[in-house]
């Protein structure tokens, strides 16, 4: 397989266009996809080609998303862009009482097809209202599939999968990967969800991350590797469906665990990590879990408190090296 080195937003304008390509009930509701930097760029790739199935909506992101509800459940499949992660909450009840139960209340006889496209996290000043990671919230919904790429590559075989589903589909991507670059195979490039990423292999520790915090870890590894401590690095890549085996695997070489999250600490994604791994794996465990999130504060405007509040690569390596000494 060939492979072209291009950023996180050229891959997922790639999985787009050779998807609208081939489905032409495929269409796009809302810009906001590669964020309002370099990568807005991407969108014109699109309009270029599929202008007349991109739609520009007013900010009005709950008529949205049940406009895009009730094109999938007539036979569209909708792309939506939400946007900042945090216009998700405007559009709660449309997302998690609609999109979500329509599968299950009607039987099994009607799906939503629909993609809801958004962008998490802490980054420049974004302040509260800009910075939610509201995956942990998604989690506790039943009906969503849930998405984190951490990769171009993943990118685009995990958006070309979402695409396909017939199930509605939250893709979150982090604006810090948008310009990011990786080598990505060309053509047809589909990744199953459920199945996890190992990253770096290690004998000493698990590190689990998602989405930026993949980044993130992968920095803590290398600064462990250099104290000869060998931390294994892994993405489950999906929520739902979540690669517990994978994660199990890896947490039965090491005997310890660090769970890395960006999500508030309470009932998070790590959360959820650390208490599979506690009631399904507490036996292979030699040191307690360790979780590194953010504080259960919001997210400050101040660039040096905003620092202060994200899981960093200093604050994994103290987990571990915590962890380490406990057995």
């Amino acid at each position: 397989m060939t492979e072209t080195r291009m950023t996180h937003a050229q891959a997922l304008a790639e999985a787009l266009i050779g998807e609208m390509r081939a489905d032409p009930a495929i269409s796009v509701i809302g810009s906001y996809v590669f964020g309002l930097g370099p990568s807005s760029a991407q969108m014109g790739r699109i309009r270029q080609e599929f202008g007349a199935r991109v739609f520009d909506p007013p900010s009005a992101e709950a008529a949205i998303v049940m406009l895009a509800t009730g094109a999938a459940l007539a036979g569209g499949r909708p792309f939506v862009s939400i946007g900042t992660a945090a216009f998700s909450l405007v559009a709660w009840s449309a997302l998690v009482n609609e999109a979500a139960n329509v599968h299950y209340q009607s039987g099994g006889r009607s799906s939503v097809p629909a993609v809801f496209h958004m962008l998490h996290g802490v980054r420049a000043g974004a302040a509260p209202q800009h910075a939610t990671s509201p995956q942990a919230q998604f989690w506790n919904n039943p009906g969503l599939e849930i998405v984190l790429p951490a990769s171009p590559a993943d990118a685009k075989g995990l958006m070309t999968t979402a695409l396909r589903s017939d199930n509605p589909t939250i893709f979150i991507d982090h604006p810090r990967y948008l310009e990011t670059e990786g080598a990505v195979p060309d053509g047809a490039h589909a990744l199953p969800f459920g199945q996890g990423r190992l990253c770096r292999e290690g004998r000493d520790v698990t590190i689990v991350a998602t989405s930026w915090m993949v980044k993130v870890a992968l920095d803590a590894a290398q600064m462990l590797a250099a104290e000869g401590i060998e931390a294994e690095v892994f993405d489950p890549r999906t929520l739902v469906p979540f690669d517990d085996e994978g994660l199990f695997a890896s947490v039965e070489r090491t005997g310890r665990l660090v769970v890395v999250d960006e999500c508030v600490i309470n009932t998070s994604v790590a959360s959820e990590i650390a208490a599979r791994v506690a009631e399904h794996r507490f036996d292979a465990l030699r040191a307690p879990i360790a979780r590194v999130a953010r504080p259960a504060v919001p997210a400050p405007f101040s660039a040096p408190l905003e620092e202060m509040v994200l899981p960093s690569a200093d604050r994994i390596v103290g987990a571990v090296q915590g962890l380490m000494r406990r057995g």
